[in-house]
Order: structure tokens, then C-alpha cells, then sequence
């Protein structure tokens, strides 16, 4: 069945997660001494069963049919909640979490790979246990023993849902911006008060209850971002017993239409607004995390786990949109090889057409680049929590911090241009709702936006990462990057390996140079040609990798990796080179330009 699903496939995963990445090494770690090769790959066949069987039917039925309010309340199709179900009664919510959850204690790098195939089969159905998720762990690492206990361990089982409820009408994504408000009481509770805007999951029926992390300032505190704080806000109050009490006073005040991803509800919520008044008075009850004051920091766990997760959901997307092309154009006759003379000869399949080769490579590449990167910054965080030496930890923790803006938006560009391509393989066909291909692409039109937008993004990156700690993570992914290349030499992929060195050494140069100005306006006005630039560097250093993990195998999987690798390396890479040179020039187009003549 999952050999040749149409989803995802599962001879790419066990290549990435096997012959490249060799996660069975880890289960010689202590965290993991119960798994083996054949636990990981048994839930691998799970995710693909549960994605294909209860997933992937009702992705066309849910953005059809996208969600109401009514009453009050949000209607979503029935087979939302039936997927979600079954998704919790396999213990697949749990996987990555410890046993003490009852987790099975997965490494993240195959939590991911299991994500992947719900995210591939069903974006909007698969958000809400991916933000629950990622809500859980920020709460395991930095919430009180008796928020763990209270809100941890039903969500883990699937019982219960969660958010992140960040933005706020007026403010998007300057949350140093946010108005929403955190009043201290007599028994060490807040009363929040204020308005979330974009909120994912934030409100439905699927669940009994929805447990919100909320950002939000204490009168009195300082001012910007560092007097945010993060708090907890349950939909309905939970008693000391674990019993669920009465409602909180978080109102659903309108819904978002979506172009797409439109099975996952997104909602403007009020805090406090007195329709509901646990205690007879009116205020949200929110329960702090941490310290006041730190709530940034702590929701960066969240954000920064949710922005690789975005950027496989991405790739994933756009990998389902190759997979339907390539099915698409190895069965659809039309047209005859440019060298055919007899007009009377049969029609081809538009696969042998060399265009529609080239668009299948690209997007092959993107799609196949995009996951190799997400399943390597997952690798990376198993390394940071369970590696053995320090050194390690910090190694892996410096280099995935370096890698997390790229991780979320170059496959959230170039998945994008995947499904794209998908649509332009079908043709016009592709551009009605009669094939699933235009639904994707509107899906994933939404990634290079949530978690933070490709120009914050690039800003995070050249304004923060490469520069942090004496330009430390830069020095260090160079580093990596050189090992393989060193690798390379001597092998049929030693051009590849010196044209990336010198795409390598550019990307350090022009970070130097453009910091160099002494002008951090001048340094940062092209920074989204940065971070398409760096990312490029990057992905194109992983299709090396994955080009030197082929070995000797023989094939159409093998031949198929290489030709992708080729592809990237004399298509993609040089792409760079114009990147560079416009950086290095300092160009103050896009700084210079007065608003009133746009």
C-alpha cells in the first residue's frame, strides 16, 4: 500500500531515516535502548495506514466544506473528529513523549517522519495534534509539576487539544505590539483580558476541552517584548481532581476564511469579555508559566519546534503534489517525441516530453531537498537532548538554532513552487478542482505566512543566527558543509563538492561584507535574498549528502536520488551566484525607494 501511495513514499523515508541519517544508532542511547529498526519502522507503517485509511478520504471533503460557526459553536465535518480518534487511540499522539505520558519515547527524527505522513495526507485534519504537540512539550519544559499533571497528560492521550495564541488584530507578528492583559489575584491565578487574532484550533468540538498558551502582559512590567509573559487559559476550568468545571471566559468571536488549509479552524478569540464569569466575575482565569516577563522565551520552544514542523508540512505538501504529477504524467497520452515524423504514430505519455521532465526534477528536488532538511534538524534536536558529551549537546543545539529559519522557510518557498509545478505538469486540468493538485497548492500557500513570515524569517537568520556569538553558527555550519564536501573528493560527485565550497565561501564573505557597512538598515534590506541564497547553500549540500548515502545501489530509487542531486547542483546552485552579487553590491533599491511612488 505505501510503496505506492500517492501521499508520501515510504522507500524515500526509510532511505533518509535508515541509510542516511541511521537512526537505529540511537537506539543504543538510553532514552530509546527499547526501539530498534523494526519498532521504528512498524509505526512508520501505522502513520501510513491510519494517513491513508482515515486522513487523506475527507482532505477534499473538509476544504469543501470548511468550518461554521453556529450558535456560537464551530461545526466541522464528521470525519474530522472520526480521524483524530483514531489518530489518538494508536498512541501516536504520544509517540515522541516520555513513558511516564504514556509515550513511546520515539526520537524526534521519527515523531517527525511519522508527522509527515499525516501532514502530506491531510494538512488541516493533522494541525491539531501538531500544535497539542508542540503545546505539551513547552509545557513539559518549563510549566509547574501541577500544570504538567493537569493539562500534560490529557493531551498527550488525545483528549484534549491545544494552541499557541500569539497574534492580536492590531499587532500580527510585532508581538512586542500585543495589548492582551494578565492581572495578578489573591490565589497566584491571572484574569487575561484582550483579543487573539489567527488563533489555529483555537476553538471547536472535537475535544472536551482546548488548552490555550497565551501571551500577555502584567500591568507594570517592561515594556516591548520583554514584558510578555505566557500563560495558560483553558477553554473550560479543571478542578483540583482532574474534573472538568465551568466554562472560562474565552469567547469565539468570529472565524477566518481561509484559500486553503481550511480544515484546521482559525479563529479571532476574546479574553474576558464577560459572557462567561468563572467566579462571578468577568476576566479569563490564565495560569502563569514560569516567571513573569519570560513568556517570549518560553514560547520560542513552541515556535521554533512549529516552524521545522511547518517547513516538513511544506515539503510534504508540495512532495504529494509531485507524486500525483509523476502519476499524472506517466499515464496522460498527448503529443509525440520532437524527432517524430508520422502523424499517424501514437501518442506518448507526456513524461517522455523532455519540459515535463524538467518540471518533475525540480519539483523532485524541492519536495525530496525540503523533507532531507527537516528530518535532518530533527536528527539534530535528538542529538542536543540525548547525545553523550556536552560538547555534542551544544554542538547540535548551536547548529540547529543556525538552521531553524532556514528549516521553515526555503521549503515553505520551493514546496510551494513544487505544487506549482504539479499544476503545470496537469496542465488544465490542473487548474480545475477535478484533480486534487490546485487544493495543495492553496494548502501550502499558507506556510511561507504562519509561524513567521519569510521576511522575518531572513531577518532572524542574517540578523541574528549568523552573526550570534562572534558569528559562531555560521563557522560551525561551515564546517559541516566542508566535511562533506572533503568527503566528495575523489568520488563522481567532486564537482558537485567544489562548486558548493565556492558557493559556501561566497555566503561567508557576503554575510562579512554586508555586516561590514557598520548600517544595519543597509545590512538587512535584502535580506530575503539572503535567506533564499543561504537556503539554497544549504539544501543543495544535503542533496550532496544524500548523493554520497546512494553508495553503489543500483535502480530507479538510486538512479532517481542522483539524478535529482545532478539536477540541483547545475539547475539550482548557480541560481546563487546572481543572489550573491547583489548582495555584495549593497544595493539600497528596496531602502532608497519613497513609499509614495509605489
Amino acid at each position: 500500500m505505501a510503496s505506492s501511495s500517492l501521499i508520501l513514499s515510504r522507500r524515500d523515508l526509510d532511505f533518509l531515516l535508515h541509510e542516511w541519517l541511521d537512526v537505529e544508532a540511537l537506539t543504543k542511547r538510553p532514552r530509546f535502548t527499547e526501539h530498534s529498526r523494526e519498532t521504528f519502522d512498524a509505526v512508520l507503517d501505522l502513520a501510513a495506514q491510519v494517513a491513508t485509511d482515515h486522513f487523506a478520504p475527507h482532505n477534499r471533503t473538509a476544504d469543501e466544506n470548511e468550518p461554521r460557526m453556529v450558535d456560537g459553536k464551530v461545526v466541522l465535518v464528521p470525519e474530522v473528529a472520526r480521524a483524530l480518534a483514531v489518530f489518538a487511540e494508536t498512541g501516536l499522539m504520544a509517540g515522541s513523549f516520555d513513558e511516564e505520558f504514556g509515550g513511546m519515547q520515539l526520537p524526534h527524527t521519527v515523531g517527525q517522519a511519522v508527522l509527515a505522513w499525516f501532514q502530506a495526507a491531510n494538512i488541516g485534519t493533522s494541525a491539531y495534534p501538531f500544535l497539542t504537540m508542540a503545546n505539551a512539550r513547552l509545557l513539559l519544559a518549563h510549566g509547574s509539576r501541577e500544570q504538567i499533571d493537569t493539562f500534560v497528560a490529557p493531551m498527550v492521550e488525545g483528549r484534549w487539544f491545544g494552541t499557541m495564541a500569539l497574534s492580536e488584530p492590531q499587532a500580527g507578528s510585532s508581538l512586542a505590539d500585543i495589548t492582551t492583559k494578565a492581572e495578578r489575584q489573591d490565589d497566584g491565578s491571572y484574569r487575561l483580558t484582550g483579543n487573539k487574532m489567527w488563533i489555529s484550533g483555537g476553538d471547536h468540538e472535537l475535544t472536551e476541552n482546548i488548552v490555550h498558551l497565551v501571551l500577555a502582559k502584567v500591568p507594570g512590567g517592561p515594556a516591548g517584548v520583554k514584558g510578555i509573559s505566557l500563560f495558560v487559559v483553558p477553554k473550560v476550568l479543571v478542578g483540583d481532581d482532574g474534573s472538568l468545571g465551568e466554562r472560562n471566559d474565552v469567547v469565539l468571536a468570529g472565524l477566518n476564511h481561509k484559500m486553503g488549509y481550511r480544515g484546521t479552524t482559525n479563529t479571532l478569540l476574546n479574553f474576558g469579555e464577560g459572557v462567561h464569569t468563572p467566579g462571578g466575575r468577568a476576566g479569563a482565569v490564565g495560569y502563569l508559566v514560569g516567571e513573569e516577563n519570560r513568556g517570549l522565551t518560553y514560547m520560542f520552544h513552541m515556535m521554533n519546534e512549529a516552524r521545522i514542523g511547518v517547513g516538513v508540512g511544506a515539503s510534504v505538501l508540495g512532495y504529494t503534489g509531485y507524486l500525483h504529477a509523476l502519476d499524472y504524467a506517466r499515464t496522460r497520452t498527448q503529443g509525440r517525441p520532437a524527432g517524430a515524423k508520422d502523424p499517424a504514430s501514437p501518442m506518448v505519455p507526456i513524461v517522455e516530453h523532455p519540459d515535463v521532465r524538467r518540471m518533475l526534477l525540480a519539483a523532485k528536488s524541492y519536495a525530496e531537498g525540503g523533507l532531507a532538511l527537516g528530518l535532518y534538524c530533527a536528527r539534530l534536536v535528538d542529538e542536543e537532548q540525548t547525545a553523550e558529551s556536552a560538547e555534542e549537546r551544544d554542538r547540535a543545539h548551536l547548529l540547529l538554532d543556525t538552521l531553524t529559519p532556514i528549516a521553515k522557510a526555503w521549503p515553505s518557498q520551493w514546496g510551494l513552487a513544487a505544487d506549482d509545478l504539479a499544476i503545470q505538469v496537469h496542465g488544465g486540468y490542473g487548474y480545475t478542482r477535478d484533480y486534487p493538485v490546485e487544493q495543495f497548492y492553496r494548502d501550502n500557500r499558507l506556510n511561507p505566512i504562519h509561524e513567521g513570515t519569510q521576511g522575518i524569517q531572513s531577518l532572524d537568520l542574517l540578523g541574528r543566527k549568523v552573526v550570534l556569538q562572534g558569528g559562531a553558527g555560521l563557522v560551525l555550519l561551515t564546517e559541516t558543509i566542508t566535511a562533506t564536501t572533503a568527503r566528495a573528493a575523489g568520488t563522481e560527485w567532486a564537482g558537485f563538492a567544489a562548486d558548493l565550497d565556492a558557493a559556501l565561501a561566497r555566503l561567508g564573505a557576503v554575510t562579512a561584507t554586508l555586516w561590514g557597512t557598520g548600517d544595519p538598515d543597509l545590512a538587512l534590506a535584502n535580506s530575503h535574498v539572503y535567506l533564499e541564497a543561504a537556503g539554497h547553500v544549504v539544501v543543495a549540500w544535503l542533496w550532496l549528502e544524500q548523493a554520497l548515502a546512494t553508495g553503489s545501489g543500483t535502480g530507479a530509487f538510486y538512479e532517481g536520488k542522483r539524478a535529482a542531486a545532478r539536477y540541483f547542483w547545475r539547475w539550482e546552485l548557480p541560481r546563487t551566484g546572481a543572489q550573491f552579487d547583489l548582495l555584495e553590491s549593497l544595493d539600497r533599491t528596496v531602502l532608497d525607494v519613497d513609499p509614495a511612488v509605489l
